[in-house]
């Protein structure tokens, strides 16, 4: 797998981590090892010409996702396809204020924008009640077995 990272952004990110957790989600997922991602982290101006851009609303977000080649999630007995998955852009600054008031890390927060951007990425969405349950409850799942992961359980 390639994973590129790339921090355009004035806070420090623990990219090595970011990395680490990119790589358990695509094992998790079941993706083919030659499966391209690049994650980009930019400031607040940066991302707000972005999210104007792309989602035509004000202001700065967290996370925005690329997709490119439409790569679903494989299984076990079959993993994707070898492709491009695409592009994630996380803004540290958002992020960090959503880790206060979440009360955790925003190291954290970044992992949890991370595992929601390849989920984007893999076709999953949160628009309707059904879809979000089941990608939130999928994010949970791959956080959670990633710090257990990192614990040595």
């Amino acid at each position: 797998m390639t994973i590129e990272i790339n921090n355009e952004s004035e806070l420090s990110v623990d990219e090595a981590r970011v990395l680490r957790l990119a790589q358990f989600a695509f094992q998790e997922m079941h993706l083919h090892s030659k499966t391209e991602l690049a994650i980009q982290f930019v400031d607040e101006p940066a991302m707000e010409v972005l999210h104007i851009q792309w989602m035509d609303e004000p202001g700065p977000t967290d996370v925005l996702s690329f997709p490119m080649d439409e790569l679903r999630p494989g299984s076990e007995s079959e993993i994707t396809p070898a492709g491009l998955l695409g592009d994630i852009v996380i803004c540290p600054q958002v992020a960090a204020k959503q880790a206060e008031v979440a009360g955790h890390e925003a190291i954290n927060e970044i992992l949890l924008l991370t595992t929601h951007g390849i989920l984007h990425l893999l076709g999953f969405d949160h628009a309707e009640p059904d879809d979000e349950k089941e990608m939130f409850g999928l994010q949970k799942a791959i956080l959670d077995n990633f710090y257990k992961h990192e614990a040595g359980n």
